[in-house]
């Protein structure tokens, strides 16, 4: 075969691969206009070479983050290095459709993408080489997986049935918080309340009854906190909020307007109309206090004084002293 075929030939293969090869295959010169433009982008912009070529490629793509994608690309021009750059830190460059039946979920390709300097003769770069690899199926995994995580974390967080946080997560930011102010001062407040007679509902309305009142309880907790406030079902009957960043008098308010809103309040189960009330103990942050147990053996002491002295009413652990 003659070498002339031979060359023919071998820039036939080239210029097929070219055209053919499932990654994106753009060249810019240093002005950023299309100089190259293989079949991949052409099938996924819908853009013929010819239509491209010479072309701004900021006019010919609006969506392309300019003022990010000539900080990547100068690096290249002016250090003459590769530069690397993953769909986590930008999803895409080019905002191409996603096709891919796998993750037909996704409205948006997801790219990697690699910039390559290309030098001329004199080693200079005039132009570069962009890379573009389509990696909507990982990304997508990947953040579905994310998501599942995030859902299990948050349930192992939950109490199922009010939907407040359960005692372990509850508990442990109790503990962060008492260290905080160990270390940092600063003034917050624990408060513990008890539903009164809860057993008589359960006995005279049955379980069902009973867990429709600990739902209803939780709703109205959410009611009255604040975005910093952390509520969990302490056990049984009982809930636990820790009032962040809030002394004795906001405590009280608190308490106050929470067993207020209970006893205005009630369950329609069954065609009836199911009343409760709330015994509340609460207990303000106390140098005094070595562990953050004590803290809670404080407010659930408040919390009994209240129970014993005729429910339906608040206690605060500093007047027991």
């Amino acid at each position: 075969m003659p070498a002339a075929d031979f060359n023919m030939n071998e820039i036939h293969w080239l210029m097929d691969m070219f055209n053919t090869v499932d990654v994106g295959l753009v060249v810019l010169d240093r002005d950023y206009k299309v100089c190259i433009w293989n079949g991949f982008m052409e099938n996924h912009s819908g853009m013929l070479p010819s239509a491209v070529k010479d072309k701004d490629l900021f006019d010919l793509f609006p969506s392309i983050d300019e003022k990010w994608f000539r900080s990547k690309s100068e690096s290249v021009f002016i250090l003459k290095n590769r530069s690397f750059t993953i769909w986590e830190q930008q999803p895409y460059i080019f905002r191409f459709k996603n096709y891919r039946p796998i993750t037909g979920k996704a409205d948006h390709m997801f790219q990697n993408a690699t910039f390559i300097p290309l030098s001329n003769t004199m080693g200079e770069v005039g132009h570069i080489c962009i890379i573009l690899y389509d990696v909507t199926d990982m990304a997508v995994n990947k953040k579905e997986l994310e998501e599942v995580n995030r859902k299990l974390e948050q349930m192992s967080q939950t109490d199922a049935l009010t939907k407040l946080t359960n005692r372990g997560y509850w508990e442990s930011s109790l503990r962060k918080e008492f260290l905080r102010i160990k270390r940092s001062g600063g003034s917050s407040a624990l408060l513990m309340c008890d539903i009164d007679h809860f057993k008589k509902v359960n006995d005279e309305h049955g379980h069902r009854c009973g867990d429709e009142v600990l739902r209803n309880i939780a709703d109205l907790l959410r009611k009255t906190l604040r975005e910093t406030d952390i509520a969990g079902r302490y056990g049984g009957e009982e809930f636990a909020v820790t009032l962040l960043d809030t002394d004795r008098k906001g405590a009280e308010i608190f308490a106050e307007r929470l067993r207020y809103l209970i006893e205005s309040s009630s369950i329609s189960f069954d065609e009836q109309q199911i009343k409760v009330t709330v015994s509340v103990g609460f207990a303000c942050f106390q140098d005094e206090f070595e562990r953050y147990e004590k803290w809670i053996e404080a407010a659930d002491k408040a919390l009994y004084f209240s129970k014993e002295n005729g429910r339906n009413c608040i206690t605060a652990y500093k007047d027991l002293s």
